[in-house]
């Protein structure tokens, strides 16, 4: 078994994203300690944006690939198969100006491959990274939950990980954290209820 963490907030050891991807942590190595666990810090060691070069190495048969795009392929797929490893993928993804980190959505853009992650057919897009474990560990400064602001960032990982065949998705979230030390207190202890519960 393989357990997958990437973080991706900026603010380092103030990060409440990152506190619950540690808590999330936590709670899976207890609950399988053979596990493997691999780390990704997105910030620490960004991935470019996708350009031409690796937007081919990730998309376009190996044996088609040009010296720069051949070069560029063993990273590009190394972080597709470290996710397709992975039985649970804990994904620590703040709210950055109603949307996702841009660190994040570069590592999201390395997963979605036509007839790897999906595929069309005659009924539309099929997911195929299904057969895995997804938890969001979601940071807000606002109270977002039931508000069209928080569209771009929970939605749009909704639809991705649901796009790529991702059926067991959660979110644990901390809202109001922009709210003082009593809200990010509150919303931690929640959280960790949650946490417990899956």
């Amino acid at each position: 078994m393989q357990i997958l963490r990437i973080d991706s907030s900026t603010t380092g050891d103030q990060s409440i994203s990152r506190k619950l991807t540690g808590e999330l942590l936590a709670h899976f190595t207890a609950k399988h300690p053979d596990a493997k666990v691999v780390t990704r810090d997105l910030v620490a060691e960004p991935l470019p944006h996708i350009d031409p070069i690796t937007t081919s190495a990730i998309r376009t048969p190996p044996e088609t690939h040009e010296e720069a795009v051949e070069a560029a392929y063993p990273e590009q797929k190394a972080v597709l198969d470290q996710f397709l490893a992975s039985d649970v993928v804990i994904v620590g993804a703040p709210m950055y100006n109603f949307s996702i980190p841009s660190q994040l959505k570069a590592w999201l853009d390395r997963l979605g491959v036509p007839r790897v992650t999906f595929q069309y057919g005659e009924n539309g897009p099929e997911g195929l990274a299904g057969g895995r474990k997804v938890v969001v560990a979601s940071a807000r400064g606002g109270e977002y939950s039931n508000d069209q602001m928080a569209e771009n960032q929970e939605s749009l990982l909704s639809t991705f990980f649901g796009f790529i065949g991702v059926d067991d998705l959660h979110f644990v979230r901390v809202e109001k954290a922009g709210y003082g030390p009593d809200a990010i207190a509150a919303g931690m202890e929640a959280a960790k209820q949650e946490i417990a519960a899956l």
